[in-house]
């Protein structure tokens, strides 16, 4: 069966993963992060893509993003991509492909999973136990959520900015949220429709996204369809 082109749906968020090939590493070193990052932000700023929060881990990345328009969040990804694989191959004497196919993209219903799949990006170093607290990790964007540093990436999504009038409020509301694990529920769905690329969202939410769409936009159910008697 054809694959689906990927699902992007402009001014909507976006979870986005892409993982090194065969599971190898893509950020050997601090300098690897910093080369990325650079060329994140003055590829997030070209294509006019929003920036929530990431995380960049040894072998694979995350990325929350808003997009403006259809293309922006490929043009991005590809134009990282450019510059990113080469510096990374010179650097390390190698060749060939450094992702695992093309990144994967998830449409999410922000009011639901936004604040949810920043915590998901942002704890994935202690669940992995790199570090004992999300704050020891340099290379995320929780530093810059709770006020420990400003990222010149990030662009704050609305629903950070409603956690409180100051930004102390925020900060502090923020690293609350962030002492109280999330739910292994909420953790299986997110990873599934990243895995998947599905919207993740109430029913309701994906329905709106199909008719914008015009596209299917949940897995076809498995088997045969029944034959009616006559």
């Amino acid at each position: 069966m054809a694959r689906l082109p990927r699902l992007v749906v402009p001014n909507q968020l976006h979870l986005i993963l892409q993982k090194g090939n065969d599971g190898k590493i893509i950020f050997a070193d601090d300098d690897d992060c910093h080369f990325f990052l650079d060329r994140l932000k003055e590829a997030s700023r070209q294509f006019e893509v929003a920036i929530h929060a990431y995380v960049l881990m040894p072998d694979h990345l995350h990325l929350l993003a808003t997009p403006k328009d259809e293309t922006g969040l490929s043009k991005m990804m590809q134009w990282i991509g450019r510059h990113y694989v080469p510096y990374f191959n010179r650097k390390y004497q190698r060749s060939g492909t450094l992702w695992q196919g093309r990144y994967r993209a998830t449409v999410l219903e922000a009011g639901a999973y936004f604040l949810c799949c920043c915590l998901y990006l942002e704890s994935n170093p202690v669940r992995s136990k790199i570090v004992a607290d999300a704050s020891d990790f340099t290379w995320s964007s929780y530093q810059h959520h709770i006020g420990l540093k400003i990222d010149p990436i990030i662009n704050d999504h609305p629903l950070y900015w409603a956690l409180g009038n100051t930004p102390f409020q925020r900060e502090a509301a923020y690293k609350e949220m962030m002492q109280h694990a999330i739910s292994p529920l909420d953790l299986s769905a997110i990873t599934a429709a990243t895995t998947m690329s599905w919207p993740l969202g109430s029913e309701q939410f994906k329905a709106d996204i199909a008719k914008l769409t015009s596209r299917r936009v949940t897995p076809l159910k498995r088997g045969r369809p029944l034959k009616l008697s006559v």
